[in-house]
Parts: structure tokens; sequence; C-alpha cells
């Protein structure tokens, strides 16, 4: 969990926390904390609030399961505002909702693809192959991408959009992995790209 140097400021008593789902950065709601929310947070690892309406904490998910895994906690410049990223563990909102905000949370471009991969580096998983394949090294990783790059090459030659699209998409990923694993990101490579065309 990442979390910030400084603490927040309590001085006014309760505090905004926004909450956005790590991954698809989608905002999932808005709660607020005072310090011992803020205190049970980070020994938890769970979202905890103070309920305005009950006059206690509040850890999401208590009743219903559907508790927030935080991954970071950052300060606005005031610090009187708390991001809170987190891995939601089923709908968040009470009425059932993927988002209190009535959104769903299910964006999948490459962003969500390289969100995924870093949080698998942050929250590794059993069984996941992502961290499975980084296991194995950066040389496994690179020889993936060959791979793949070269059964795309085949599959552009044929007439089958469904496989090419597929190696396309191992291609992308696997392309995605080696960037993680050499700690860059799509944006490092943009600026590339960007530097290129001027």
């Amino acid at each position: 969990m990442k979390i910030p140097e400084k603490e927040p400021d309590f001085s006014k008593g309760l505090i905004p926390a926004i909450v956005q789902d790590s991954i698809s950065r989608n905002i999932l709601m808005l709660g607020y904390m005072n310090r011992e929310a803020w205190i049970k947070t980070l020994e938890t690892g769970k979202v905890t609030f103070h309920s305005r309406s009950r006059e206690t904490l509040w850890t999401k998910g208590e009743t219903s399961g559907n508790y927030l895994h935080v991954t970071s906690l950052q300060l606005d410049c005031d610090q009187d505002t708390i991001l809170v990223q987190a891995r939601p563990e089923g709908p968040v909102c009470h009425t059932g909702a993927a988002t209190c905000f009535g959104d769903e949370n299910d964006h999948q471009d490459l962003g969500f693809l390289e969100n995924t991969i870093r949080d698998r580096i942050s929250n590794p998983q059993e069984g996941s192959y992502t961290n499975e394949l980084l296991r194995k090294g950066i040389n496994k990783v690179a020889q993936k991408v060959g791979e793949e790059a070269v059964e795309l090459v085949i599959e552009s030659k044929d007439d089958n959009p469904d496989l090419f699209l597929n190696e396309a998409a191992d291609l992308m990923y696997h392309y995605l992995v080696l960037l993680a694993a050499r700690g860059h990101n799509l944006d490092d490579v943009i600026r590339v790209l960007k530097d290129r065309h001027k």
C-alpha cells in the first residue's frame, strides 16, 4: 500500500475521501474520514470511514462483504481531501450498483490493461499468468514478445480475422508486461514518439 508521508489535516473534523478503482480509474464513491478512520484504514488495508449518520467508524463491506482493498492513499495540496485508490470486492453502492454514481466499472482499454499488469506486480495473485511470467525473469518475458510477434506475422498472411486479432491481443499484452518489467509504461513510449514527430 502506497501512503503519503504526511498525515491528513483533520483540524476541522471530517474530511472527504474519494475512492477510485485502482485499475479502471473510475470513481466509486465518496465518504468521510476522521483520524480514527484514517488509522484503521492504514492498519487493515480496508477503506474505513466515519459514518455521519451513525457517528461511528464504518469499514466499507463489513456487512455486505464488498470490501475496498486499499492500494494507495494520496492527499490533495491542502492535505484536507484524501484520494483512495482501491480494488473493490464486488459492487460498491448499497443499491448493488458498481459505483455510487451509477456508472459501470468495466472500462477496458490499454490503460486498463496496463493498470491491471501494474496491480499484479504490486499485489501478486496466486494463479496469475502475469505473475508466473514475471517470476521467470526478463528473458522469458522478452522471448514471449518475440514469439507473439512471429505468430502475428504468420496470421497476417492468412484470411482469418479472429486468429489475427487474437495474436494481436497476445502481442499487445506481452509487450505491456515487458514494458512494466523494465520499469516503463506506454506514456514513456508515447513521449519518444512525440519527440520524433517534432
